[in-house]
């Protein structure tokens, strides 16, 4: 069974949100007092959740990336993984963390089932990555990467989200971490999510860094395969990894979406920045086929694209809540 939407886009991918706590607060994700915690009731249990990942695979869904919050933070996320990682149908279960507690967690999230991971790290300099995750400690994140390459993992992909005047200045150090190592580092535009009054002077658009990476590198253009998601994918000659450029400011990619989202307190959206969302508690209490109908429908639903770019009315709100 396949999930195809009004657009006749294929909907294969599901986010699904475990918690959304966090150990860092990063500035492009939430406020600097952080968030309002759910209360305990609020959040689904790993029974419900993997209820809804069972219905979403067993509806067309093959990718389920498991984040946050920090997903890692969870108590029983690996018993949950090897159970997800069990599902008949479901091809790649794959992670998103901030790396902090990757070197004690790399070996038994790997002997869980989970196939790869996306590691957010914004910054290589210590100072300024404990500016943009408020205290933050660098080193734990590398030393989280080396336990993951480790325990077997393929080489990450390392999520930067590039702001003009705080972080753009490393561009070439990421791109130079593709040298040596099959990793892929994908830049990805600054998104108003908490809806700041300047927040465009913070967004470097991705023509801008291709542009200012080409000064000094070669540049190969890459064909993307179905499950890269987003990101247009580049190679510099020689190297051994990647580079990708996600740009849902500068360059809609909306055409191409594949993905459906599920938050930690079972609200599912469509569309990161649609604004609206469907909660999943009822037809969870109603059972099974009600679940698939609903999710049925959330695809069904799905809009057309965004309009980020333009003034309106949505709700600022803090990533972590929503799932990413």
């Amino acid at each position: 069974m396949k999930l195809i939407d009004t657009y006749g886009r294929r909907i294969r991918y599901l986010r699904l949100s475990v918690t959304d706590r966090c150990n860092l607060r990063c500035q492009y994700c939430m406020p600097a007092a952080g968030i309002p915690k759910q209360q305990h009731r609020e959040i689904l249990s790993y029974e419900d959740l993997y209820r809804v990942a069972g219905e979403a695979v067993g509806l067309g869904i093959d990718k389920i990336r498991l984040t946050g919050g920090e997903p890692l933070v969870r108590k029983g996320l690996l018993g949950f993984s090897e159970q997800l990682a069990k599902l008949p149908g479901l091809k790649e279960l794959v992670l998103t963390t901030n790396g902090l507690l990757l070197e004690e967690m790399a070996t038994p999230l790997r002997q869980a089932g989970v196939k790869r991971l996306n590691i957010s790290l914004d910054s290589l300099k210590p100072e300024v990555f404990a500016a943009i995750t408020r205290g933050g400690e660098l080193k734990r994140v590398l030393n989280g990467i080396e336990a993951a390459m480790a325990a077997g993992f393929p080489p990450p992909k390392i999520n930067m989200v590039v702001m003009r005047g705080i972080n753009d200045s490393e561009i070439f150090d990421f791109a130079a971490l593709t040298l040596d190592r099959a990793c892929t580092v994908r830049f990805i535009e600054y998104m108003p999510n908490l809806q700041e009054p300047d927040w465009q002077t913070r967004c470097v658009p991705g023509a801008e860094l291709l542009e200012r990476l080409g000064r000094q590198i070669r540049l190969l253009p890459l064909v993307s395969s179905e499950t890269a998601g987003p990101s247009k994918n580049f190679r510099i000659a020689g190297a051994a990894g990647t580079l990708g450029f996600i740009t849902p400011i500068s360059g809609h990619f909306c055409g191409s979406c594949n993905r459906i989202r599920v938050s930690a307190t079972g609200m599912a959206h469509s569309c990161l920045f649609a604004g609206t969302s469907v909660d999943l508690k009822p037809a969870l209490s109603a059972g099974s086929l009600e679940l698939r109908r609903t999710l049925h429908a959330i695809v069904t639903n799905k809009p057309a694209g965004h309009v980020l770019q333009e003034q309106d009315n949505r709700r600022a709100f803090a990533m972590s809540g929503i799932g990413g």
